[in-house]
C-alpha cells in the first residue's frame, strides 16, 4: 500500500500511475550511427562528434507531483524491469531520473532550503536495457527534467532545462531533441538536426558488457583516427540515411571482450542485413536490415544463440509525452 502525502491510501500499486494529473512520457532508446572520438583533452574529456538516431523501442515514466507535501524537495522511484530485463541494483539517489529532478530544482532555486516542500514519484517501466549504449538512463533523465519542467510551469527548452541535461551527461541533451540530430563538443553541444530516417532494425546484446570506462583507457593508448572523408560527411550530411556508418571507440570495446566481435561477424552473416555497428562502446550491437519481416527473423536465431534481441524501427521520438495536448517545441 502506499501512502500519497495529503491524499488516501491506495490499495493497488498500480491505480497509483492511472490518476487524473499524472504524467505519461516515453524515453526512447538511439543507437550512434557516427561516433567520432578524438584524443584526451587536457581537462579529462574528449572531443567527440556524434550523430545520434532514436529508436521505437523506449521506457515509460509516470510521474505524479505533490506541491504540499513536508521536508523539501522528495523524489521517489520505482523502477520496472519488463521483457526479460534484469533489475539494476541502484540506489535511488544516484538514479539518473532522481538527479536530473534534483539537478533542475538547484538550477531553478527549488532546492531544499529554498522554501519549497514538494514530492515527485516516479515509475519507471523499463524496455530498454541497462549498459547497452542504447541511452536508456540518459532518456530516462531527459524525460524526467520534461516532466518536472512541466509540472513547474518552465518550458522543456528552458536555459534552465538545457544546462541540467548538458551536466547530467551529453547524451542526456539529445534526447530533448530526438530524431536524428549531430552534436559536438564533448557530445553535448547541438550542432544540426538531419532528417530522420525510416527502417527496421535490431539490436543483439550479449551478457557480458563493457566498462566505458575502461574502453575509453584502452582507446587512449592509441586513439584510431577518423578518416577526414568520412569525419566531413557525417558533419555535413543532411539526411541521416546518408551518414556513414562509423565508431572508433569500437575496436577498443571489443579488445575487452570478444564476444562483442562475435555478435558483429554474426550479424554481418545474417540474411537481409545492409550494415552493423557497435552501439558506443557496448555491449549491444545494431544492424540495419533491409525490412522488419529480415529483422524478426534475425531475433529469433539470435535468441538461440542465448543473447538478448529486439526488432525496432528509426524513430523521430524524444522524450515526450504521451499525451499530445501536452507536447512542445
Amino acid at each position: 500500500m502506499i501512502q500519497d502525502p495529503g491524499r488516501m491510501v491506495i490499495a493497488n500499486p498500480l491505480a497509483a500511475f492511472e490518476r487524473q494529473g499524472m504524467l505519461k512520457l516515453l524515453a526512447p532508446a538511439k543507437v550512434n550511427l557516427f561516433l567520432g572520438v578524438g584524443a584526451l583533452r587536457g581537462d579529462g574529456y574528449h572531443e567527440v562528434t556524434t550523430v545520434m538516431h532514436a529508436l521505437s523501442l523506449h521506457d515509460v515514466l509516470h510521474i505524479d507531483y505533490f506541491p504540499e507535501s513536508d521536508g523539501g524537495l522528495c523524489v521517489e522511484l520505482e523502477c520496472h524491469a519488463r521483457e526479460g530485463l534484469e533489475d539494476l541494483e541502484i540506489d535511488t539517489e544516484d538514479n539518473l531520473a532522481v538527479r536530473a529532478i534534483r539537478l533542475l530544482a538547484q538550477k531553478l532555486g527549488r532546492d531544499q532550503g529554498q522554501g519549497h516542500n514538494e514530492t515527485f514519484r516516479i515509475r519507471i517501466e523499463k524496455h530498454i536495457p541497462f549498459e547497452a549504449g542504447l541511452g536508456g538512463g540518459s532518456s530516462n533523465a531527459a524525460a524526467a527534467l520534461v516532466g518536472a519542467a512541466h509540472f513547474w510551469g518552465v518550458e522543456p527548452a528552458a536555459p534552465e532545462v538545457i544546462a541540467a541535461a548538458s551536466e547530467l551527461g551529453s547524451d542526456v541533451c539529445f534526447f530533448l531533441y530526438g530524431g536524428c540530430v549531430c552534436l559536438t563538443g564533448t557530445g553535448e553541444k547541438y550542432s544540426h538536426r538531419l532528417d530522420p530516417m525510416k527502417g527496421s532494425v535490431v539490436l543483439v546484446k550479449p551478457d557480458k558488457g563493457v566498462s566505458t570506462r575502461e574502453a575509453y583507457r584502452v582507446f587512449d593508448k592509441e586513439p584510431p583516427p577518423i578518416p577526414a572523408d568520412v569525419a566531413q560527411s557525417a558533419t555535413t550530411v543532411q539526411r541521416a540515411q546518408e551518414v556513414p556508418l562509423f565508431n572508433n571507440l569500437a575496436p577498443a570495446a571489443e579488445s575487452l571482450c570478444l564476444e562483442l566481435a562475435s555478435v558483429r561477424a554474426w550479424l554481418e552473416d545474417q540474411p537481409g542485413v545492409e550494415s552493423v555497428l557497435l552501439c558506443g562502446s557496448g555491449a549491444a550491437s545494431f544492424a540495419v536490415c533491409e525490412n522488419f519481416d529480415a529483422a524478426c527473423k534475425i531475433v529469433a536465431a539470435a535468441q538461440l544463440q542465448g543473447w538478448w534481441a529486439r526488432a525496432t524501427s528509426f524513430s523521430s521520438l524524444k522524450a515526450s509525452f504521451v499525451d499530445p495536448s501536452l507536447r512542445s517545441g
